[in-house]
């Protein structure tokens, strides 16, 4: 065979490929309707038996030189790259991602901004016992410059013996004192029936870590305007954390603030496992700001220090922390809170790693 003709047949080759590529592009474009369609309807996007059907209509029709299994393999590429490509689109059509809103989400509460690339600090009892306890923490904050005050007034306990906070009694609390040392509240709320009466008393409703996908409570959250910080559920995937942050954007409440707080593994040296990967993740998929609670995440005092500074690291917008003017009698998580003196010496530790501004210059 002459030169001229291996060229011919290789312009032939191109022409076909050029060819293949625009059916495929074409294949591509119904398949992507297909999916607008299920996903409207909320039918699974993958069809087992549909593939089957195509896979032996395929083989029926195949007259070679291409054996029955090539066919099948090569099939099986394609609607594998096509369902991707689903996976794709819908990740795009998320409000929360960042296809979707390629600029940072920056969240204001008072005089401080959470996402706006200066990291910040989130401290607090775990639970609100008295106003004098409150009062004490107010004013450590104060004096470190932090603006951001959390504390539980509703408290949902593994145990139903434990103690459940003191409710709307607690959220009164919160307010005076924030009020008096010029702070803002972030308190969780566990009933959608509560969150109207929320917005009274805190500048931020948290979403605990075990309501991520109560979806009642999450549609009444994003029916508000007040922001809301939505913690991690203890198994659940990046990708269910952005959809129940969905459920809440979707519903007109784009101040939404993601909360990494560890996850359950098999390890027994911390209370959680903080999955410090999480934070450049979620950073990459979503425009939402992220906040890493190292509390929860360790359930112990001695390494707080070491995980805030591989959060600010990996680019947290702020650090969560629980103080107690004294752990040892505190109500809830006693061995996991710091006193004032050792939140002191944890906020000098974090300015002198470069990684942390000095909030109190910077007021």
């Amino acid at each position: 065979m002459s030169d001229a003709n291996v060229k011919q047949l290789r312009e032939e080759l191109d022409s076909i490929n050029l060819e293949l590529l625009s059916l495929l592009s074409k294949r591509a474009s119904i398949v992507q309707e297909i999916a607008d369609i299920k996903t409207k309807q909320g039918v699974t996007k993958f069809d087992p038996e549909r593939e089957k059907e195509m896979l032996d209509r395929l083989v029926e029709h195949n007259e070679g030189p291409f054996e029955n299994d090539a066919v099948r393999h090569l099939f099986k590429q394609i609607f594998k790259a096509s369902l991707q490509l689903q996976k794709d689109d819908s990740k795009k059509h998320l409000l929360v991602s960042r296809k979707k809103q390629a600029e940072d989400t920056v969240v204001t509460l008072g005089s401080t901004q959470v996402g706006n690339g200066t990291p910040t600090i989130v401290a607090g009892p775990c639970s609100v016992e008295s106003e004098e306890q409150v009062r004490a923490v107010a004013k450590a904050l104060k004096n470190n410059g932090v603006t951001l005050m959390r504390g539980g007034a509703f408290k949902p306990r593994t145990s139903p013996y434990d103690f459940q906070g003191l409710g709307v009694e607690g959220l009164e609390i919160l307010r005076r004192v924030a009020d008096e040392y010029e702070l803002q509240v972030i308190s969780e709320i566990v009933s959608p029936s509560d969150i109207e009466l929320a917005t009274k008393y805190v500048d931020v409703i948290q979403i605990g870590a075990r309501n991520m996908q109560n979806f009642e409570l999450l549609k009444a959250a994003g029916n508000v305007n007040t922001p809301v910080l939505l913690k991690r559920g203890l198994s659940a995937t990046m990708e269910e954390f952005l959809h129940a942050a969905e459920y809440i954007v979707s519903r007109g409440n784009k101040n939404v603030i993601l909360c990494e707080r560890g996850i359950r593994t098999y390890e027994k040296w911390t209370r959680n496992t903080l999955d410090i990967s999480a934070v450049p993740l979620l950073k990459n998929e979503s425009h939402l700001p992220v906040v890493v609670d190292v509390t929860h995440s360790a359930g112990r005092r001695d390494i707080l220090v070491p995980l805030a500074k591989a959060a600010l690291a990996a680019g947290a917008d702020a650090v969560m922390v629980e103080v107690h003017p004294n752990p040892a009698v505190a109500l809830s998580d006693a061995q996991q809170q710091i006193d004032i003196p050792t939140f002191d010496q944890f906020m000098t530790d974090l300015h002198a790693s470069k990684l942390f501004p000095s909030l109190v210059e910077s007021k």
